[in-house]
C-alpha cells in the first residue's frame, strides 16, 4: 500500500510539470505546461506587465499575493480549468487559461472558453500567441467541446484582429456587472 502511495504522488508531480506540448517558433522552442504554484509570480508579473491589467492587477500589499494563492488553488483544483504557462527554459513567456463549460443550450454542448491570454513583451509577433491558441483550440477538441469563446476588452483592437485571423468572428456582444 504504501508504494502505491509514493507512484501516485510522482505520477501527479508528472501530470502538472510533464510538458502539454512543444512549439517552435522562430527564434526559439517553447514549452507548453500547467502552471505551478512555483509560476504564479511570474504569471502575475505578466497580467501586470499588460497595459490594462497594469490598471487592475497589483501586489502591492500583503493581501495580495494570497488573492492570486487562492485563486491559483481554486483553479488548480478544478478539472474543469487548465491554467497554461509556456516557458522558454525557466523563463515565463506566456500564459492562457483554459476553461470547460458544460451547459444545456446548443443541445448539451460542452464548451472552451480562453480567457487571460498573455505573451511576454520580448515572444511576440514570434507566432508564439497563434501556437498557444492552436493547442488550446485542438485541446478543446480532445474534450469534445463544440463551441471555443473568449472575451476581449473593446480597446483592444490588435487582439480582435488577432482573433480574426484565427477564425473568431464577433458573433455576440459580451455585458460584464462589476462587484
Amino acid at each position: 500500500m504504501g508504494s502505491s502511495c509514493g507512484t501516485s504522488e510522482v505520477l501527479d508531480t508528472e501530470r502538472v510539470t510533464a510538458p502539454l506540448s512543444i512549439l517552435s517558433l522562430a527564434s526559439s522552442t517553447v514549452g507548453l505546461r500547467r502552471a505551478t504554484l512555483e509560476d504564479l509570480p511570474a504569471l502575475v508579473g505578466l497580467l501586470i506587465a499588460d497595459p490594462l491589467g497594469s490598471t487592475r492587477e497589483s501586489v502591492t500589499d500583503d493581501e495580495d499575493p494570497r488573492l492570486y494563492r487562492r485563486a491559483f488553488e481554486a483553479i488548480d483544483a478544478d478539472p474543469h480549468q487548465l491554467l497554461i504557462v509556456a516557458s522558454d527554459g525557466a523563463l515565463a513567456v506566456g500564459t492562457l487559461q483554459l476553461s470547460f463549460i458544460p451547459g444545456l443550450a446548443r443541445r448539451g454542448a460542452l464548451r472552451a472558453q480562453i480567457e487571460a491570454v498573455r505573451v511576454h513583451d520580448d515572444y511576440r509577433s514570434q507566432g508564439l500567441g497563434s501556437a498557444m491558441f492552436e493547442w488550446a483550440i485542438e485541446e478543446a477538441r480532445r474534450r469534445g467541446c463544440d463551441i471555443v469563446q473568449l472575451t476581449t476588452d473593446k480597446t483592444r483592437t490588435d487582439a480582435h484582429r488577432f482573433y480574426e485571423r484565427l477564425g473568431f468572428m464577433a458573433s455576440h456582444e459580451g455585458l460584464k456587472l462589476q462587484l
